[in-house]
């Protein structure tokens, strides 16, 4: 028997509500199911499953539970199944007067609540258990107006899904989601900071020719061309990549950038692109528009906002000529990138003007320091002179 919880879906998440199972009591998982929406200040996520069994007990739809919070329990294949615990994580207190209103609810309900319970068959019981019904709450036709495993199956059948209205996420909620996460970073994580400029005539030129022999839908952003050099620098500094806990640096498993996309109304998220270093640059384009279409239309997947290795962030599009970044913790490192622009330049003892963009580093001290910092920016710079390579 395993848990499964409320996931933490980021540094700037304290509490998520259930408000769509996807799966019934006694459904088979495995891992990677999508079992369940949560909503969050970063709307409605879709949260998978990494536990492989029979999903039984499922928190009730509604309630608000921290992170870490117990959602349901999997069970082994032919295991039996082990009731839910009397007591649950708790969030904070609801202020004196809502506290009176729950016990003035309370004390109402229990004033209406009929004297005698109402008798279930076993088989109806276990029957409603696995519908996800209150065998209780049902209208019993059996001896003495019991519930029977045929009343349980009418219900079952006349009973509608109410459908899920999948709510956007409240700016000024995740504003202050991201404030607080902000501040615990620049309270606990020792910055520092690095800038290069970088060439991008070689790179421009090269996405300019390759552009020129496709369909708009098949071409490349200078984005995608900036994700891929980061992604591949990672591969020759691997020191930026991963994430501080427990009071150590623990490398990632893969090269998963976070893409930091912003959101119409405001807010920002940073979902997951996995293996970056080893996707091509096409796949790169498909996956870093299929993030943001999904991320504006609130359909991200739990995994892609906690799998995140290292962080990049690009406001190039927005005017911006250079960006410094704030940690996201718990990793130890963003990237940022400008506008590409044009400026006076020298090359091969020449002054010529040459299109630039201004790559920003800020990472954690604890994990490393300038001159690894200096290795990543140049490693990102080689990548962009040879873009067929990338």
């Amino acid at each position: 028997m395993a848990d499964f919880t409320m996931p933490s879906l980021g540094a700037d998440m304290e509490t998520g509500k259930v408000v769509e199972w996807l799966v019934a009591p006694g459904a088979r998982v495995k891992p990677g199911d999508v079992v369940a929406v949560v909503e969050t200040h970063k709307g409605a996520i879709d949260v998978e499953c990494f536990l492989d069994g029979v999903i039984d007990e499922l928190a009730p739809l509604g309630e608000t539970l921290p992170v870490g919070a117990l959602l349901a329990r999997v069970r082994g294949v032919g295991e039996s199944a082990a009731p839910m615990p009397a007591t649950r994580p708790k969030v904070a207190p609801p202020p004196p007067v809502v506290a009176a209103q729950s016990a003035a609810r309370q004390i109402a309900f229990a004033a209406a609540a009929p004297a005698a319970r109402i008798k279930v068959s076993p088989a109806a019981r276990r029957r409603a258990q696995e519908l996800g019904l209150d065998a209780e709450s049902l209208q019993g036709r059996g001896s003495d107006g019991a519930v029977t495993l045929a009343d349980v199956e009418r219900a079952a059948s006349e009973r509608k899904p109410a459908p899920v209205a999948r709510r956007g996420f409240d700016p000024a909620q995740m504003r202050q989601a991201i404030a607080a996460a902000m501040a615990r970073s620049k309270r606990e994580i020792p910055h520092y900071y690095l800038a290069s400029t970088i060439d991008f005539a070689a790179a421009g030129a090269w996405l300019e020719a390759y552009n020129r022999e496709r369909d708009a839908t098949e071409r490349l952003l200078p984005a995608v061309l900036l994700l891929k050099a980061t992604a591949k620098a990672l591969v020759e500094v691997p020191q930026f990549n991963g994430l501080y806990e427990n009071g150590g640096f623990r490398a990632g498993s893969g090269i998963h950038v976070g893409w930091a996309i912003a959101l119409r109304g405001g807010g920002l998220v940073a979902p997951a692109i996995r293996d970056a270093d080893r996707k091509s640059l096409p796949e790169l384009m498909l996956a870093l528009r299929d993030l943001v279409q999904r991320a504006r239309a609130g359909g991200l997947r739990s995994s892609e906002l906690t799998d995140p290795t290292i962080t990049v962030t690009s406001l190039g599009e927005r005017g911006a000529e250079s960006v410094l970044g704030v940690i996201y913790p718990p990793q130890v490192a963003i990237v940022g990138f400008g506008r590409i622009v044009e400026r006076p330049w020298v090359a091969d003892g020449r002054l010529v003007v040459r299109p630039l963009v201004a790559a920003t580093l800020a990472a954690d001290h604890r994990a490393s320091d300038g001159h690894l910092g200096a290795q990543l920016l140049a490693a990102i710079d080689r990548a962009l002179q040879s873009p067929a390579e990338l």
